[in-house]
């Protein structure tokens, strides 16, 4: 009998399979070799697949384009899974605990990672006073339900209005508000701002993508904010600027 199975075996045994299985995969290359080896993983809803260094937000998508940070290449089968949960699973649930592993992979941990800018000391009252709004604001549109993070004041930002940045293996999730902004356009229009970015904090936290699309506009509305990624403050100096 075990002479019988040996011979079927190596009569029905592919070599090309066998060299595979002890192989293992090939390595990843491109960002074209990654949405492949995600659509075998059961990815549907993307036809496109980009890689960048963004440190900010590793994985995230847009209509059919997928944004991924390129030391996603060598990540482990486990960790390319939760990205095809994160876009395709059925609920917050599943979406939130694909990020919590996506974002656990270290990426790059290698190289130290740039620091991110701190609020000047002269901006401390400012920091605080934004922390208290973000607070209120919170208990107001949020049931309270955000977490408390830094709100920072940034002097580098000069394009931007405002920017929330997800929680990564070394440092939490913030949101920055801009000086300028701050300055130019009054408490008023940096409030505005500051809420559009908790609306990206809501989005993080129930296992959304962070981006503009229906999620964002959606509770944009409902918050009472304008639900696009530009607007032109209503005060001080007419300048189009992202938030």
């Amino acid at each position: 009998m075990l002479r019988a199975l040996k011979r079927y075996l190596t009569r029905s045994a592919d070599p090309a399979q066998l060299m595979l299985s002890l192989d293992g995969p090939a390595p990843l290359r491109n960002g074209d070799d990654l949405l492949a080896r995600l659509r075998m993983l059961g990815l549907r809803r993307i036809d496109r697949c980009r890689l960048t260094s963004n440190r900010n937000v590793m994985v995230s998508y847009r209509g059919g384009e997928l944004r991924v940070h390129e030391g996603y290449l060598e990540a482990p089968v486990s960790v390319l899974r939760a990205i095809v949960v994160f876009i395709e699973g059925r609920t917050r649930a599943d979406r939130r605990a694909a990020r919590r592993v996506i974002v656990e992979h270290p990426v790059g941990r290698a190289s130290r990672p740039p620091r991110r800018e701190r609020t000047r000391p002269e901006d401390g009252r400012m920091a605080a006073e934004l922390s208290r709004h973000h607070a209120e604001l919170n208990a107001r549109f949020f049931a309270g339900s955000l977490r408390a993070i830094p709100v920072r004041v940034s002097r580098r930002m000069k394009s931007r209005l405002g920017h929330y940045t997800a929680a990564t293996p070394a440092e939490p999730a913030e949101i920055a508000i801009s000086w300028r902004h701050l300055r130019r356009h009054g408490w008023t229009e940096a409030l505005h701002t500051l809420l559009h970015e908790m609306v990206h904090q809501w989005q993080d936290e129930q296992g959304f993508a962070i981006d503009h699309g229906s999620s964002f506009r959606a509770k944009a509305r409902e918050v009472g904010i304008t639900p696009s990624a530009r607007r032109r403050p209503t005060t001080g100096q007419q300048t189009r600027l992202e938030a």
